[in-house]
């Protein structure tokens, strides 16, 4: 009895030093670059979630990034003043990726074949072909025209004009009430830059990309009067990730912008949009993952338990 005494006590000591030494460890990470933070990203905090999606935090808003053969993919941009380090990181992570290969697309068989890239060299990076805004807020599309001029329209035969002009830069897809409040401010604020504002619009319940990206379909749906009158939920399909925007955060209450259309009964019913596209996995854990416009990636239940929230707010 006395040895099975001493022997729980020494795990226990073994199983409290190792849980130290990993916590030290885990604020080392913290505190040094991760291994695809480098340089000018060395604050920024790259997040793989499944496939060719990852999540980069610490730009202001959280970003998604589609990172594949067919280019990059970016929904939102964070602030403007983070705009250089955004491009750092995202070419570190594109650089990594040619280095390590891609990942596999293990769904869906319109896909093309695996077999090119297991008895090739890997191909140079594509540039960023689409920046997505989930709302007009400055911390999501301060990026938008640096990140822009970075980048690449796909185009082609049925493109009018001039085919050259029309690829310049990345094209930047939002709801039409984005452009329209961000061409037309209102009262001191300066409009920004032309191009920082949305080159492709939508105006009404969803869009989706008319073709496949990095080897998924894209849905960009509106919620009209949510946290404003611009807000888009995108769903990649493929990868069974949802982009909430600031419908849904982690770092605090909701933020309602009512000048801007916001309503908080809009955002009780985005969410509710969102928790219909999710499946969960076991007892509401996994599954659908959702990246908050602030804060940790999260699952479906933690959107219940937001939604929940919001609405004892509504009805208090």
């Amino acid at each position: 009895m006395r040895n099975l005494f001493k022997a729980s006590v020494l795990l226990r000591s073994l199983v409290l030093a190792s849980l130290a030494i990993g916590t030290a460890h885990a604020q080392q990470r913290g505190q040094q670059a991760q291994p695809i933070q480098q340089n000018a990203s060395a604050q920024l905090e790259i997040l793989p979630i499944r496939g060719n999606l990852y999540m980069l935090a610490g730009a202001g808003a959280n970003i998604a990034l589609s990172v594949g053969p067919d280019g990059v993919l970016i929904v939102d941009t964070g602030t403007a003043q983070n705009s250089d380090r955004i491009l750092a990181a995202v070419q570190q992570l594109q650089k990594q990726l040619a280095t390590n290969g891609l990942a596999s697309w293990n769904y869906a068989a319109e896909t093309r074949s695996n077999l090119p890239r297991m008895i090739s060299p890997p191909a140079p990076a594509k540039p960023i072909r689409y920046i997505i805004n989930t709302s007009l807020d400055p911390d999501h599309t301060g990026g938008n025209e640096t990140i822009s001029r970075a980048g690449k329209t796909l185009t082609g035969g049925n493109v009018a004009g001039n085919i050259a002009d029309a690829a310049e830069g990345a094209s930047i897809i939002a709801h039409e009430n984005v452009l329209l409040r961000m061409s037309s401010p209102g009262g001191k604020q300066a409009a920004p830059a032309f191009r920082a504002l949305p080159t492709d619009t939508y105006h009404g319940e969803s869009m989706k990309l008319s073709h496949f990206m990095n080897g998924e379909g894209v849905l960009i749906v509106h919620q009209p009067s949510a946290h404003t009158d611009g807000d888009s939920i995108i769903y990649f399909r493929g990868s069974d990730v949802i982009v909430a925007g600031d419908i849904f955060r982690m770092d605090s209450y909701p933020m309602i912008d009512i000048e801007r259309g916001g309503n908080i009964q809009g955002v009780i019913d985005g969410l509710n949009h969102i928790l219909d596209l999710s499946i969960p996995e076991f007892r509401t854990e996994g599954g659908t993952m959702v990246i908050p416009g602030h804060g940790r990636l999260t699952d479906s239940a933690e959107v219940a338990y937001y939604r929940d929230m919001v609405t004892i707010i509504r009805d208090r």
